[in-house]
């Protein structure tokens, strides 16, 4: 078993241009327990953002220097992280999506680099910034050669050879003449690459589709509104919360054939549990932002989905915000780990949503375990109902004074906790077998939001509402907060201020600690069990990107993207300044220009004298 092999084994059965007996997903699943490599864009199929390295530890972290740093050559929001396999880092930009290959070898040389030809007019309809979270690898599959993916902004799905650049295969996802693009990162799942769509905020609707590695072509694809057949959903089989969801489960919910421009768009993270089989992401808002323009449910917008890897077929869906009045999208990863839950073990779904609430569920039946507030400023509901007696179990108790729909059209609905950009937005959370926590990098962010009424043409936006943003009130002055959280109890362990949302991605490590970035550009690295700061360095630009580590001729690194841009940073990063530009963040994030500016770079840390954590 390739789990069993040494180092330099692995190396040479399974990088890059050469052959593999396994299965992509079974190649992938080993490769990542190897944690001298970074295979996954969020490290492993179950989205922990965890490394089993520790030679830097809470004991030398502070001691932690800048080893080389690689300038990617563009601006604007740097989102995801690089992946390592090997001796090789493939590092991916925002538009026009440059991808490089560096040597880890040779100081980091450039083995090659792939810039796609794009027309420029894509830009105007990606939402909030240029944005690419990440490519894919694929181990070689007899002769076939490894590939690394990239879904380009223009919605071109891309597989190239991951030795020499080289275009294998290239398919079209989506068309962005109607608004769709492509910001994701793609996964691989056994024989195949899974692939999101962009573009809730120009009306599409939104999908997932599985691709053929060995061509690409098309596998199966689900929808996220529509008739069964479409969302590959049956109507017996398929539940929420246990039970059938039914016949016409999405159509009924909308009026007329709104869903066909409904919105519920795949652009975040997928997760995979092999001994399951299933896949799971989440749908996001549907469209239009004016809740008054679509009254209904709005299935399966905001939704988690859990589908059969193999058909799409969905086993179960939970819909958390229905008939969403805030434009809190489902989107965020779903983390998988073990949870304890009143003293019973499960195999666990965690999910931080935009919504401001946690969701714990039983990943094989879609059961409903936990959901609690993950910030004390969160007010648009007072909880979810878990009786499961019920009519309303499972939903929301939304407060009137903070519903846009009940405030009506036309009318500014003041004071509503979170944000539009959510309690967490996309910035994926890390989880510690070591300590049981989940470590949440958080928005501490409110809003004013009024709906109008807006008409739908293909290709523009179709958002309906104008939107300001703030800080919470009465609280500590700033904008975020990194929390460590307790899934099984639903409750906050550590909670560290920032003085703007954290809007990277966090690591957590065996050696007992965790690191995330600020918008200021700060990396820092925090004892896991206490919070307490152990380091921080302040890189070229304000940080958006994951952090991930690796290691290589016996060290550990640790790496980082920055480039300040994304929804949050977007008035630097496109040169706005009108307040309620940004569909509002221009404003709520103005004085981020005291403190950092546009940039592009890769910055990778090690400390100089390792020795592994006891």
């Amino acid at each position: 078993m390739l789990k069993s092999i040494t180092k330099a084994a692995l190396a040479s059965s399974l990088l890059i241009g050469l052959g593999s007996v396994a299965t992509a997903a079974e190649g992938l699943q080993d490769m990542a327990k190897n944690g001298s490599q970074w295979v996954m864009p969020t490290g492993d199929y179950a989205n922990n953002r965890y490394s089993s390295l520790d030679k830097i530890n809470k004991d030398n972290v502070a001691n932690m220097v800048p080893a080389w740093s690689f300038s990617t050559g563009v601006l604007r929001g740097h989102e995801g992280n690089p992946l390592v396999i090997g001796d090789t880092m493939f590092v991916h930009t925002p538009f026009p999506n440059i991808v490089y290959a560096l040597d880890l070898k040779d100081e980091g040389t450039i083995k090659w680099k792939y810039e796609p030809k794009q027309d420029p007019n894509v830009i105007p309809v990606m939402c909030c910034d240029t944005v690419n979270r990440g490519v894919a690898y694929a181990p070689a599959d007899g002769d076939r050669p490894a590939l690394i993916i990239l879904d380009q902004a223009d919605t071109t799905l891309v597989a190239l050879n991951a030795d020499s650049g080289e275009v294998v295969w290239s398919v079209k996802n989506g068309d962005p003449s109607k608004g769709e693009t492509g910001t994701a990162a793609p996964q691989v799942v056994k024989d195949k690459v899974l692939v999101g769509i962009s573009g809730g905020e120009f009306g599409v609707r939104g999908r997932m589709t599985a691709y053929s590695l060995a061509d690409g072509k098309e596998v199966w694809k689900a929808y996220s509104t529509g008739p069964d057949e479409e969302m590959l959903i049956d109507p017996e089989k398929t539940t929420e919360l246990g039970k059938p969801v039914g016949k016409d489960s999405s159509v009924k919910t909308w009026e007329g054939d709104q869903w066909q421009i409904g919105g519920g768009a795949t652009w975040g993270w997928t997760a995979y549990d092999p001994d399951l089989n299933l896949v799971y992401y989440g749908t996001g808002n549907p469209s239009t932002w004016n809740p008054a323009q679509r009254p209904g449910d709005n299935k399966w917008s905001m939704t988690i989905n859990a589908r059969d890897a193999d058909t799409g077929e969905a086993k179960w869906v939970y819909q958390m915000t229905p008939h969403d009045e805030w434009d809190y999208d489902g989107v965020n990863e779903m983390i998988l780990a073990d949870v304890s839950v009143d003293g019973k073990d499960h195999k666990a779904l965690v999910h931080f949503d935009r919504n401001g609430f946690a969701y714990t569920l039983d990943r094989e039946s879609g059961e409903l375990l936990v959901a609690q507030k993950y910030d004390p400023a969160v007010n648009w509901a007072t909880e979810v109902d878990m009786d499961k007696s019920s009519e309303t179990y499972g939903r929301p108790k939304v407060v009137a004074e903070y519903s846009t729909e009940h405030n009506g059209e036309d009318v500014n609905s003041t004071g509503i906790c979170p944000a539009a950009l959510g309690t967490k937005d996309q910035q994926p959370a890390a989880y510690s077998p070591d300590t049981k926590l989940f470590y949440v990098p958080t928005n501490h962010v409110c809003m004013d939001y009024e709906p109008f009424r807006v008409a739908y043409t293909a290709g523009q936006p179709y958002v309906g509402a104008t939107l300001s943003m703030y800080p919470a009130p009465n609280s500590h002055g700033g904008m975020g907060n990194f929390i460590a959280w307790d899934a099984g109890k639903g409750k906050i362990v550590w909670s560290l201020p920032e003085q703007f949302s954290v809007w990277s991605g966090a690591l957590a490590t065996k050696g007992g600690i965790v690191f995330y970035g600020t918008l200021e550009g700060y990396l820092k690295a925090v004892d896991a069990e206490t919070g307490k700061e152990l380091y921080k360095y302040k890189t070229p630009s304000g940080i958006i990107g994951n952090v991930m580590t690796y290691e290589n001729d016996g060290k550990q690194y640790v790496g980082i993207l920055s480039g300040i841009g994304g929804w949050a940073g977007i008035g630097l990063a496109a040169g706005l300044t009108d307040p309620n530009a940004g569909l509002g963040a221009v404003g709520g994030y103005a004085a981020l220009s005291k403190y950092t500016a546009l940039g592009g770079q890769l910055t990778v840390f090690t400390v100089p004298d390792q020795t592994a954590s006891k």
